[in-house]
């Protein structure tokens, strides 16, 4: 049975998926696998260090890092005013879960999970719709660009405008890094991790802006500032991934319609046996 182009590539994907997660497997544990041991080793040496110190028990030096653990979300100011709900609210919705703050109240999860699964949606659905407007109104300005240059293709391919897209979410995540590394103190390298990983929406919440010096609070234009590059950012890494998406269904789609028309083809060119000899009525006969 000859398989299909659409399945081939469909099957294609799939070990490369799986390849691809080896690899990165691989990766990850060569780079960050010693380390984390030799960080094991420095915390507990730490750790025995204070305990001899200040002569602490086990099972009292447990307690205590229990309780040190609890009061690390407090430690970031107030979360739960109008501000911090709203920034709250804007990493549910948008699913980057950064994880620095979250409900403590029966209520606040059970509100939590409904207004997710209305919001998560609803977030998708805005962004795939204003991404595809970007993807408009950019293929509109080069066209006009074209024009203006007098090109003889006017025409504005689907290539183009992925180039496009891709160059202004680098340029995003750039003016992003700059602006976190002016007011979090955050070196270039770790602004530009944040910005990937929040507008990939990954969330690991490793790095959290707003959390130092009670910003959320006193620090209302920065507030907005870096909720606009979240909103933006987004719609335009959902510009990018909606052609990008686009992209492979109609190579798919095209497959599909090549597969018909050659069945179809092949309906009207039947096939007939002549003795012991199989072969099609147009291109062979021994009669």
């Amino acid at each position: 049975m000859k398989m299909k182009k659409q399945d081939v590539r469909t099957l294609s994907l799939i070990v490369c998926t799986f390849t691809y997660l080896l690899v990165g497997a691989a990766v990850f544990d060569a780079l960050e696998s010693t380390y984390e041991g030799e960080q094991r080793i420095i915390l507990q040496n730490e750790e025995e260090e204070i305990r001899a110190i200040y002569n602490i028990s086990n099972d009292d030096y447990a307690i205590l890092k229990r309780n040190v653990m609890k009061t690390i979300p407090y430690y970031s100011g107030v979360q739960w005013k109008f501000a911090g709900s709203l920034y709250f609210s804007l990493t549910l919705v948008t699913a980057i879960g950064y994880g620095h703050s979250t409900p403590q109240t029966v209520g606040g999860k059970i509100v939590c999970m409904f207004y997710s699964l209305a919001g998560i949606p609803l977030c998708i659905i805005m962004f795939q719709s204003v991404g595809e407007r970007l993807n408009v109104f950019i293929t509109y300005v080069m066209k006009q660009i074209k024009k203006c240059f007098r090109l003889k293709k006017a025409e504005v391919s689907e290539t183009n405008v992925i180039l496009v897209t891709m160059n202004l979410s680098t340029i995003v995540l750039t003016s992003g890094a700059l602006l976190f590394s002016h007011y979090e103190g955050w070196n270039l390298v770790d602004a530009f991790y944040y910005c990937f990983i929040t507008l990939t929406t990954i969330g690991f919440g490793d790095f959290v802006a707003l959390q130092k010096e009670d910003s959320l609070q006193t620090n209302p234009h920065y507030v907005a500032m870096s909720m606009i590059f979240i909103l933006f950012g987004l719609t335009v890494i959902s510009a990018a991934l909606n052609l990008l998406v686009l992209r492979f269904l109609t190579m798919n789609t095209k497959d599909e319609r090549r597969d018909e028309l050659e069945a179809a083809t092949a309906a009207q060119n039947p096939v007939r046996m002549v003795g012991e000899v199989t072969c099609n009525e147009n291109v062979f006969s021994n009669a």
